[in-house]
């Protein structure tokens, strides 16, 4: 029965183990047994954090009666979204095209072929308003299969049909990926200069001039954007003179207000109960302009998102209220992450839940509620205080009593040291708490991206421990997810890893972190891996021109939504994996001297030509990786004794230039000179694994860009480079700094 359940990878389909629904993972076998039945299939999904998912599950698969009913009728699947976007993507897909919108819990009718035929979301246990419940709902599909299949099986038709032409819009949209001539140097594509600008402009139009973010409700927190944004206010100095030609002078204007837009939504962010007043780290989004009442699900891949982004605000800023604003939030989500998600032998958990299960019962957001008579036990006369700072009042605004933490705005100078004497009375009352259950499922690319996040931090904030961090996730997936053969694995538990292979966002992820750690430590071992994935990514995803999400799809999928399998750009709470691989592609080529995958990143990114100007928000990260491209990226070799690198490599980081490619010798050692030309061919010359022995005639030296850089007796050198030709080397910061600013 459902005990199939009990020894996968993701807590939210063992969480399912033991209702008296007869559970089957996505699969071969599942879709089989209904074919063998005559049977439709049921399938289920959502994830572990999920609240509503949690309702329902109650409510209906631990219902005997209900079970009773599905195991006689259905074939019934359980899926997790988070381990299969794959699945989730289509029959979102499905869900959305029949009903006009979608979310979690998901549930969707197929034949047993896995075409789609009947899909909504929630269903309550009785009849309301406007619904059915879900018994009569299993009750007329059961109906519909057995009298009137000819209209099930016309409405599966149909429904392929309309999302084959969603899959035929996104091949339109990303064009024709061509090979290279390797005869034939490639040529810069370039993206429309006023791009960029024009994005600037319109997310300034859809902004809450109130409460910060974009857009209506529910709210979210628009992580790659505020990346753009941030991007964007580094590559233009604000001094920028005034230009020719109103329309020119629109679009020149828009780099002033880009990092007004961050600041004012990270502002919002850290002053609202969607951070944790208490222990760091933001939940998912709210369900309010004010952002004061959170949906409670901590997520990893949002807290990794954001933690960048404070961290560069933190470097960024001008002003120093700012920047010390910007640390504390940025060190508080990185601790929260290492304490609450950090899993023992390396990697970082998915999530923690929404619910709190208190005396038998699942209750949103129950760890993080407080009551006026909770403040007065837990710290006596402060109590009222507290109260007032962080919005708690006698009525909740979750519960009956119960609210957040939400103070709305900064606390002064003396506000803020008399909260940082009342918290850890706060913070021990609520750890004595029942606390939200974590979903130790490992998500390869999310880890990937949190070793970018703890990389880049430990820099800027100066904590090594961070640092370690960092190397100690990368080592988990390399250890764990990574096979001999090249294939990365997307997800594992408790130190052993599923058969779903990894998708693109999960090669582009693992590889960006890794980067990001090769620059912060200057180990080459993290180059060569990351190295070993852009090839492979290429050579699994890339195929007849046509970039794919995933390497393989599943027949069923197929026979839903078609058997073309073309990338899907668009960005939801992640970075897609088509972004991430252009980003990931442009550092690649940064470090190489490859002209041609620089050019495969430009094509890549040639979508935003149509996507930008309209609805930035859906390709955020896409767009600061064109800051990157616009920028040059800007290429930096350190080399020398260890102290003085560091302090070269820190000064480049605070100035935020877009998509910085940092290369680090921390020895006085100097390899032989070659001509950085040369640099090109290395990465073109190399097999797919990437990762092999070194290259005869090339020394001990991994990366392309370090070769030939010689390092001073004592001290160090730092060699700004554009498209690998550099300038002559520096030795100061200052010098360093006035090399930087003049190639924006």
């Amino acid at each position: 029965m459902a005990g199939r359940l009990r020894s996968e990878a993701s807590a939210y389909l063992r969480q399912h183990a033991e209702n008296p629904v007869d559970w089957w993972p996505f699969g071969d076998q599942a879709f089989e047994q209904a074919r063998l039945r005559d049977v439709p299939v049921f399938v289920s999904v959502g994830y572990a954090a999920c609240h509503w998912c949690h309702v329902m599950a109650h409510e209906s698969f631990e219902d005997q009666e209900t079970a009773d009913y599905l195991n006689e009728h259905f074939v019934s699947i359980k899926v997790d979204r988070e381990e299969r976007p794959d699945v989730d993507a289509v029959y979102m897909a499905a869900t959305q095209a029949m009903t006009g919108q979608g979310g979690w819990p998901m549930s969707v009718f197929t034949l047993p072929d896995g075409r789609a035929f009947y899909a909504g979301t929630y269903y309550p246990p009785r009849p309301a308003p406007g619904m059915p419940s879900f018994g009569q709902l299993l009750e007329a599909v059961n109906d519909a299969w057995h009298q009137r299949r000819s209209g099930v099986e016309a409405s599966a038709a149909a429904l392929v049909e309309v999302l084959e032409g969603a899959a035929d819009n996104n091949r339109k949209l990303m064009g024709n990926l061509l090979p290279f001539d390797p005869d034939e140097r490639p040529t810069a594509l370039g993206l429309p200069r006023p791009m960029l600008d024009d994005a600037v402009l319109v997310l300034a139009g859809e902004e809450d001039p109130d409460y910060g973010g974009f857009g209506d409700v529910p709210k979210f927190p628009p992580s790659s954007i505020i990346q753009f944004l941030l991007r964007h206010a580094a590559a233009r100095p604000r001094t920028e003179g005034p230009a020719s030609g109103g329309d020119r002078a629109d679009r020149e204007s828009a780099a002033e207000p880009a990092l007004g837009l961050a600041e004012r939504t990270l502002d919002a962010m850290a002053t609202s109960a969607l951070y944790d007043q208490l222990e760091g780290g933001f939940a998912r989004y709210a369900v309010d302009r004010q952002w004061s009442v959170p949906h409670f699900e901590k997520m990893l891949y949002d807290n990794v998102q954001l933690l960048r982004a404070y961290a560069q605000w933190a470097a960024q800023s001008g002003q120093a209220a700012d920047r010390d604003f910007a640390r504390a939030v940025a060190a508080g989500t990185a601790d929260w992450m290492i304490g609450r998600l950090g899993l023992p032998g390396g990697g970082f958990a998915s999530s923690l839940d929404a619910d709190t299960v208190i005396e038998g019962r699942h209750q949103e957001g129950g760890t993080y509620l407080w009551s006026l008579d909770q403040l007065r036990e837990a710290v006596g006369e402060d109590a009222e205080w507290v109260a007032d700072i962080m919005g708690v009042g006698e009525a909740g605004t979750v519960t009956a009593t119960g609210s957040p933490l939400h103070p709305g705005r900064r606390l002064d100078p003396e506000g803020q040291r008399r909260w940082a004497r009342i918290r850890p009375a706060l913070l021990a009352v609520r750890n004595r708490r029942p606390q939200p259950a974590r979903d130790e499922k490992v998500v390869a690319g999310w880890n990937g991206l949190a070793i970018a996040a703890l990389a880049e931090t430990a820099g800027l904030l100066g904590r090594q421990d961070l640092l370690a961090a960092a190397a100690g996730a990368a080592e988990y997936v390399r250890r764990v997810h990574l096979d001999d053969d090249g294939t990365l694995l997307r997800v594992s538990h408790d130190g052993t890893a599923g058969a779903v292979q990894g998708l693109l966002e999960d090669y582009a992820g693992f590889a960006e972190g890794l980067f990001a750690l090769y620059a912060a430590t200057g180990e080459d071992r993290w180059y060569v891996l990351a190295e070993r994935l852009v090839l492979e990514a290429e050579r699994t995803f890339l195929n007849e021109g046509v970039l794919n999400d995933s390497a393989v799809k599943p027949s069923q999928l197929a026979a839903a939504s078609g058997p073309a399998n073309p990338a899907d750009p668009f960005e939801t709470a992640t970075p897609s994996g088509t972004n991430l691989l252009a980003g990931v592609l442009l550092t690649y080529a940064g470090y190489s001297g490859s002209s041609r995958h620089r050019q495969l990143a430009e094509q890549l990114l040639q979508y935003l030509g149509r996507v930008a100007p309209k609805v930035p928000r859906v390709a955020g990260w896409g767009l600061a990786v064109a800051e990157a491209l616009r920028a040059g990226p800007v290429e930096l070799a350190v080399v020398g004794e260890p102290g003085p690198a560091e302090e070269l490599v820190a000064a480049a980081r605070a100035t935020g230039s877009p998509g910085l490619v940092i290369a680090v010798r921390k020895s006085s050692r100097t390899p032989d000179a070659r001509e950085p030309a040369q640099a090109q061919d290395i990465a073109q010359a190399r097999e797919p694994a990437g990762a092999g022995p070194e290259l005869p005639g090339y020394s001990a030296e991994r990366v392309p860009l370090l070769m030939g850089k010689s390092a001073p007796e004592s001290g160090a050198l730092a060699y700004v480079c554009r498209g690998m030709v550099c300038r002559r080397p520096v030795a100061t910061v200052d010098e360093l700094l006035a090399e930087l600013s003049s190639g924006r």
